[in-house]
Formats: C-alpha cells, sequence, structure tokens
C-alpha cells in the first residue's frame, strides 16, 4: 500500500466522526461524549500502530506516534477551552477539536483550528445576513468594545459577563467540520 493511500485511510475514520458529529449538531445542538471518545481512542489508536511517517504536515504521511497524537489532543482542547470559558462555545466543540487533534497531531490541529475559525466566521455572517441581524450582531459589537474600553480606562479587567443578547447559536460542529475538511484538502493538495 502507498503511503498516501495509507495515510487518506487513516484519515477516513475521522472525517466520518466529524460528519457524524455535525450532523448531532444540527439536529440536537449537542455532539454526544461516546462518539468524541470513539474518535479520540480511534485518533490515538492509528497514530501509534500506523508506521511513523514523517507526520501529516510532510510528504510521506503516516502515523504521528501516540505521544504526538496526545499532544495534538492537548493542543486542540487548549486552544478551544478559553473560549468555552467564556461561554462563547460548548463543550463537546472543545471536545470535537480535541478529537481531531488525536488524529492530526499538534501542528496538524492548529491548521484546523484556524481554518475552522475562518468557517465559523463565513457561517456566523451568512446566518446573520440570512436572518437580517446585522444591525443587532453590529450593535451588540459596538457595545461589548465600549464596555471593554471603559472598563479598561476605569482600571478593570474587560470581563464577557455582561454581554449583549445573541443574535443566534450556530452548530458549531458544523464549522469544525468544514474547517478540518477545508484544511486536510488544502494540505493534501500541496502533497501532489
Amino acid at each position: 500500500m502507498t503511503p498516501n493511500l495509507m495515510g487518506l485511510l487513516a484519515l477516513t475514520p475521522l472525517v466520518v466522526l466529524l460528519l457524524m458529529a455535525a450532523r448531532e449538531d444540527v439536529r440536537s445542538h449537542r455532539i454526544p461524549n461516546k462518539l468524541v471518545l470513539i474518535g479520540v481512542l480511534t485518533g490515538v489508536v492509528l497514530n501509534g500502530l500506523l508506521p511513523v511517517g514523517t507526520g501529516f504536515n510532510n510528504a510521506v504521511p503516516g502515523g504521528l506516534g501516540w505521544l504526538a497524537a496526545l499532544k495534538g489532543l492537548g493542543v486542540g482542547m487548549a486552544v478551544l477551552l478559553p473560549i468555552y470559558w467564556l461561554r462563547a462555545m460548548g463543550a463537546g466543540d472543545v471536545k470535537l477539536m480535541a478529537m481531531v487533534g488525536a488524529f492530526l497531531g499538534s501542528a496538524g490541529v492548529l491548521g484546523a483550528v484556524l481554518a475552522t475559525f475562518i468557517a465559523g466566521g463565513v457561517m456566523a455572517l451568512a446566518v446573520v445576513l440570512w436572518s437580517r441581524q446585522l444591525a443587532d450582531l453590529l450593535q451588540n459589537v459596538k457595545l461589548i468594545l465600549l464596555g471593554g474600553f471603559v472598563k479598561m480606562s476605569a482600571g478593570q479587567a474587560p470581563l464577557m459577563n455582561d454581554l449583549p443578547v445573541s443574535v443566534g447559536k450556530l452548530p458549531y460542529a458544523v464549522a469544525i467540520t468544514v474547517g478540518t475538511l477545508g484544511y486536510l484538502v488544502w494540505q493534501r493538495v500541496g502533497w501532489m
């Protein structure tokens, strides 16, 4: 089996799990812990059992090794955890990105996070425009910035507990799925 084919087959479970998580998030606004746990275990085991390649971002795909998978899991969780603490994201989304890290390792998950933020921003803008709430969104941004400026001028740290009313809620697993898959496609095209 060629290294490229082996790398693509190793990512198939990730793609399937992401699609399942996105579907469930759209339907119930929840990502099942069981699905994420299966994904984490699969990512760590595959990276530990596949022959070690030069890594996800290099020309010869293969397993990253156990340690790299666990580091990716930690990085995926650590990057999104502050957003969860600000109550701007659900715990399931954080765990889902940790699962992505178990498959891609720390360098790969950072690329997937960046692509996810882009996908999430585009989705949020599309939803706001579709629901005709752009004025409400801009008012919220103004209030957040003004409130932060006033608190900083008074020598206080700006906190996110005085946020205006939200203009909507996104199933962020969709953004994680689109961003991660977009990143994977971008990486694969670069390999050819």
